[in-house]
């Protein structure tokens, strides 16, 4: 047990000054940006546009950092931005958390889309908190141009989700994240105490930083 906390207690020490030197909302909101603009750039290797069109709401997580001794620890700081009266809403910001068990030695830092696809998915991510998989149907998602019509993951799950890491982008599980609101964020970025449910709503109005990440998924218009 001893042990077991020490390596628990070496995984903190090494998360916490990552987390210590993460940089501004206007920076990391650039950085998700640029994580969309670089994967909806490569329609071959990336998301499918159709899923993008048909989304209801897209949340990126610039960075995700993975160290993982005897006990894995997540911890990552992104934005979910969802569609309102035939635009984009503000960003939400959001953090993601998980853990897991296993002999993984390292230390790792991933990029995270997920696109959530239904009413019901966008109404978990207005919640406090919620977990992937548990609260809400979640699916890896596919790669490539398109996609059928008759996908499994397309018709039935509430999210989808993708990573991409050292350049290569794949569908990604994220069963067992834990999604919860970032209230000293959107603080920051609104000025003001304001909540995630209020944002993804569309009753909070879009503040000028926003543009930055919300014009990037206004090349790709709703289906209708």
């Amino acid at each position: 047990m001893l042990k077991t906390l020490t390596w628990i207690v070496a995984g903190a020490a090494i998360i916490a000054p990552l987390c210590a030197q993460e940089e501004t909302p206007d920076h990391r909101l650039r950085s998700a940006a640029d994580v969309l603009h670089e994967t909806l750039g490569a329609p071959d290797k990336g998301i499918p546009r159709d899923l993008l069109q048909k989304a209801m709401c897209v949340v990126v997580v610039p960075g995700l950092k993975k160290a993982a001794f005897v006990v894995g620890a997540d911890y990552g700081r992104g934005y979910a931005v969802c569609r309102h009266a035939g635009g984009w809403t503000g960003p939400a910001a959001v953090r993601f958390s998980g853990g897991s068990f296993g002999p993984q030695i390292g230390l790792e830092s991933t990029d995270i889309i997920l696109l959530v696809m239904d009413r019901k998915g966008m109404e978990n991510l207005a919640k406090d908190k919620f977990t992937v998989g548990l609260d809400a149907s979640a699916a890896a998602g596919p790669v490539g141009r398109t996609t059928a019509a008759d996908t499994d993951a397309s018709l039935h799950a509430e999210i989808l989700s993708w990573s991409r890491a050292h350049g290569a982008f794949a569908g990604a599980s994220l069963d067992g994240t834990v999604v919860t609101k970032d209230s000293g964020e959107d603080k920051r970025i609104y000025g003001s105490d304001v909540s995630n449910k209020a944002i993804i709503m569309g009753d909070v109005p879009p503040t000028p930083v926003a543009s930055v990440l919300t014009s990037v998924l206004d090349q790709y218009p709703k289906q209708h």
